[in-house]
């Protein structure tokens, strides 16, 4: 696993398992033990699914970097599908609150996508490897940067 890749789950995962912790105590205080399970769950299903989607991701990137764009929106695609299949076989649950589970779902939907936000812009990642840059390229740079430091 790449560096940034760590610091992504990292950056992100802590966050929201907090995040996901005050909602299962709130819940708990406000729906007993039924609304502290359901938050409880809601944050494990959303960092469970928002490490594998980086996980893939990051294993798509480095084999492949312009599938990733694609493979984002698919695993976005297929993360809303089964989440939405998740909640409908879940509708009729009396084993703990589903409006809790749902909100919490949210919430650390929010908070993990902030924090990815968060860390991606506080990151410097290349958009261009310089050892992969072709000769002609480098030799324009190299020749750029030369009338650069003869300028006054």
């Amino acid at each position: 696993m790449d560096g940034f890749t760590r610091a992504i789950l990292r950056g992100a995962a802590l966050p929201t398992a907090i995040a996901g912790v005050v909602a299962a105590v709130v819940a708990g205080v406000a729906q007993g033990w039924p609304g502290a399970i359901g938050a409880a769950l809601g944050a494990v299903v959303v960092v469970v699914f928002f490490m594998a989607g980086q996980l893939v991701l990051a294993a798509v990137l480095r084999s492949n970097p312009a599938m990733g764009m694609s493979v984002a929106m698919a695993l976005y695609l297929v993360k809303i599908g089964v989440l939405m299949a998740l909640l409908l076989l879940l509708q009729g649950v009396t084993a703990f609150n589903t409006k809790s589970f749902a909100f919490t779902i949210l919430v650390c939907t929010l908070v993990w996508t902030a924090a990815e936000v968060w860390v991606f812009a506080r990151s410097k990642v290349l958009v261009v490897d310089p050892d992969t840059v072709p000769d002609a390229v480098a030799q324009y740079a190299a020749q750029n940067s030369d009338m650069e430091a003869d300028r006054p």
